[in-house]
């Protein structure tokens, strides 16, 4: 006798009746969960990535000279808390569009590094609050509240003091001497 004779043994064949009702139980099934993954689709919020911020973004160039005031932005498609406030600077950008430039700078494009070493980004996301004429007025770094930066640009957009940014005062001008040395580079390791 054989030890799989068990598993070769003949099933009964199933039932029209209960072939139909499997069927339709799966088909039911199958309905209800895609109606439940299109409602879950409809009810998610739509998210702006950074990528689209930086494309309908104003050029640094025209924001400083156009006579309108301008958040700029420094960030980098890495940063979580940048992705983060996207959705908000979206909708901040859509309501001010046209009081307002929006800037929106790559960290890690090297193009920015003569601005990211003016307003010494250290953090991102870092915000520079700009006057009609480009001048600096106020910065503010990293994950600001919606309703934070909507005070901030209302104040900007009407010529008054940021209620909620750190304010940049008047600097003394002092220049670091510049070396040619390559040894006076600490980075150098003396070589």
């Amino acid at each position: 006798m054989s030890t799989d004779a068990p598993f070769n043994a003949p099933t009964k064949p199933e039932s029209t009746l209960g072939k139909r009702l499997r069927n339709f139980l799966i088909v039911i099934v199958a309905i209800a969960l895609s109606a439940a993954l299109f409602l879950g689709l409809q009810t998610q919020t739509t998210s702006v990535s950074l990528t689209e911020l930086d494309a309908a973004s104003t050029p640094l160039e025209v924001a400083v000279s156009n006579n309108k005031p301008s958040l700029v932005e420094f960030y980098a498609d890495w940063c979580t808390v940048c992705q983060k406030m996207a959705p908000d600077i979206a909708e901040l950008k859509q309501q001010y569009a046209d009081k307002l430039n929006f800037v929106m700078l790559n960290v890690d494009n090297n193009k920015w590094l003569p601005e990211m070493l003016k307003y010494r980004v250290d953090g991102i996301p870092h915000f520079v609050f700009l006057g009609k004429q480009g001048e600096s007025i106020a910065e503010a770094i990293g994950d600001i509240p919606r309703s934070i930066m909507a005070s901030n640009l209302e104040a900007l957009v009407n010529g008054s003091p940021l209620p909620y940014a750190q304010m940049s005062g008047k600097t003394s001008k002092f220049s670091a001497p510049v070396s040619t040395n390559s040894q006076d580079d600490p980075r150098s390791h003396g070589g």
